[in-house]
């Protein structure tokens, strides 16, 4: 075994006994892109995959952050251990997360059952960070009993979390702009679980009343009405796994985070949809989307990492390229099957 392997078995192990500061300093290596941080995810991959992972997602204002919150306070009080990744928005200034989620978090911050990390989305789209997998897995083989993956809040196409999660939640508030728009939007059709928060507010009754109708036309029809193939083929894995998922009816709960109102029928609701999935073929089917999802995504990364770095060592900086393209010197998709034949 090579010096770098044995490392990297050490810090596995310590990050499985549960060692706060090898795990924090492997998050962020995973998040810095460091080959030695694969090597250790390499090493934790066998004790992975007995966590419960619970995906939140919702517009900006929904309060996502304190559901997440009022959650940790509900499984803590059952005895079971929380891992939180809690996705915020990259700071322009430093490229790193603008730490709302941790202050809105601060009454567990000294709690050793709850361990949360803040990652920056660094310009993802769909409401996660790509390094979101990896530090999920690090909190499953650190022994967290349930990890919370609050998203971002970057609108209707934020769906990869349902390909993550084993339960998703959708969050929805009254009073939040055009209902209509808000039942075409894609995030909706990912969700397993409904909650009307602020729930005290005028409209929540209508914003429900919406909602059943949604679930209703939603059921009524066993698959999207795609218009041709090739946009069957693009649509999301995210998407598509819960299309399958015909005999689960999201249920509608309702919170009101400010005043910790309604989080037991919510956690109720989850250990539900959990009983439903293990019943039957749900949560296995979940994991292989997980996996396919999390091996396209490694494979893309790869193979524009290594098409990059040939295009520049045989036709130069990519900069250099961009503006031979601007000025119409050369075009793009000659460059591109330049590079992908040699790579075949």
């Amino acid at each position: 075994m090579s010096t770098r392997e044995s490392r990297a078995r050490e810090w596995a192990e310590r990050v499985r006994a549960g060692d706060v500061r090898a795990a924090a300093r492997l998050m962020r290596d995973i998040e810095d892109g460091y080959p030695e941080a694969t090597d250790v995810l390499r090493a934790l991959f066998p004790y992975t995959g007995h966590a419960y992972i619970v995906g939140i997602t919702g517009s900006p204002g929904a309060g996502k952050s304190s559901i997440t919150d009022r959650l940790i306070a509900q499984y803590r009080k059952q005895g079971k251990t929380v891992g939180v990744v809690a996705i915020d928005p990259t700071s322009p200034f430093s490229g790193g997360a603008i730490l709302g989620d941790r202050i809105r978090m601060q009454e567990h911050a000294l709690d050793p059952g709850v361990f949360i990390r803040s990652l920056a989305t660094r310009g993802s789209l769909g409401g996660l960070s790509r390094a979101t997998s990896d530090i999920t897995r690090v909190l499953d083989a650190m022994g967290k009993d349930v990890i919370l993956v609050e998203t971002v809040g970057v609108g209707q196409d934020e769906v990869d979390i349902a390909s993550l999660a084993h339960t998703t939640i959708v969050v929805v508030v009254p009073g939040m702009g055009d209902d209509i728009q808000a039942i075409k939007a894609g995030i909706l059709e990912v969700a397993d679980i409904f909650t009307i928060n602020k729930a005290d507010r005028e409209g929540a009754d209508r914003t429900e009343r919406e909602l059943r109708t949604m679930i209703e036309l939603r059921h009524a029809v066993a698959a999207p009405m795609d218009h041709d193939a090739a946009h069957r083929f693009f649509r999301t894995e995210a998407i598509a796994l819960h299309v399958q998922d015909t005999e689960w009816v999201p249920p509608i709960t309702r919170t009101i985070a400010i005043r910790n109102e309604g989080f037991e029928n919510l956690v109720e609701a989850i250990e539900k949809h959990r009983a439903h999935l293990e019943e039957g073929e749900g949560r296995a089917r979940r994991e292989r989307a997980r996996a396919k999802a999390e091996l396209l995504g490694l494979l893309r990364e790869r193979l524009v990492s290594e098409a990059v770095a040939r295009l520049e060592a045989e036709r130069g900086q990519l900069e250099a390229l961009a503006g031979q393209i601007a000025r119409r010197e050369a075009n793009p998709y000659d460059l591109v099957d330049e590079v992908v034949g040699r790579l075949a």
